[in-house]
């Protein structure tokens, strides 16, 4: 009775029957040559039988999202991370993980998008030789740009606007501390880029706090607070 091959020597073996797969077939919006699954399938399935090695595969991640045509369609984008494993007769195996994208106006996007993968992986796996690694599928789609892509970055004013300000308490607390020191609260504002104490955000005020306590109080009791717009001897560190 024979020895069971290895996984290594049953790629091995299929590598040496396949050979390279020419391109057949031509895509019908730009006219190029491209290998389609079937090609794939068509050249493997008789070495893969002949020496025993079968495939698994595992869909480790899926995406879908709508897009939109420049002439105003609707396509489904898919996008599968799938794992296949390649089973040896004697049971031993390897892994690959690839990526596989696809696009459709219909429900076939998914498809597409496993076939892709599943071709690429045998591309890879038992190194089919081709002209170019970056094989184009049968249809492109034109696409108008992702809103997320558009969208300007969100600048520090904008996430300070979303972040929750202080609470009624919490004012109090920056009033009575403005009376203790002697501190201007117009000057105070100014360092932390707000109109008034109300602006500020939580982060500010606890910020702000700490300040105060590193504050010596003011020389002259009962005195009110100073209110020019530049304070001096301000012992603030940069605000956050």
């Amino acid at each position: 009775m024979a020895e069971k091959k290895n996984i290594y020597e049953s790629i091995h073996a299929v590598m040496e029957e396949v050979g390279a797969i020419g391109k057949q077939k031509r895509n019908a919006q730009q006219g190029f040559l491209y290998r389609g699954i079937d090609d794939v399938m068509n050249a493997l399935n008789p070495a893969l039988i002949n020496h025993r090695l079968f495939i698994v595969p595992e869909v480790l991640e899926h995406r879908r999202e709508e897009r939109q045509t420049v002439k105003g369609g609707n396509l489904i984008y898919s996008v599968c991370r799938v794992k296949y494993t390649f089973y040896a007769e004697d049971g031993s195996h390897v892994e690959a993980v690839v990526v596989g994208e696809g696009m459709d106006s219909g429900d076939k996007a998914s498809n597409k998008a496993l076939s892709a993968a599943f071709k690429y992986a045998c591309f890879q796996v038992f190194c089919i030789p081709t002209e170019e690694m970056l094989d184009p599928d049968a249809e492109i789609h034109k696409t108008q740009p992702s809103r997320r892509q558009d969208a300007p970055p969100t600048s520090r004013s904008q996430k300070e606007n979303r972040e929750p300000r202080i609470s009624q308490e919490q004012f109090n607390d920056l009033m009575r501390e403005c009376e203790r020191t002697g501190k201007s609260w117009r000057a105070i504002c100014g360092l932390y880029k707000v109109e008034k104490f109300a602006d500020m955000t939580v982060e500010q005020y606890h910020n702000c706090m700490e300040n105060f306590k590193k504050t010596p109080d003011k020389k002259s009791p009962g005195k009110p607070p100073v209110d020019p717009v530049n304070d001096e001897g301000l012992p603030w560190y940069e605000p956050h």
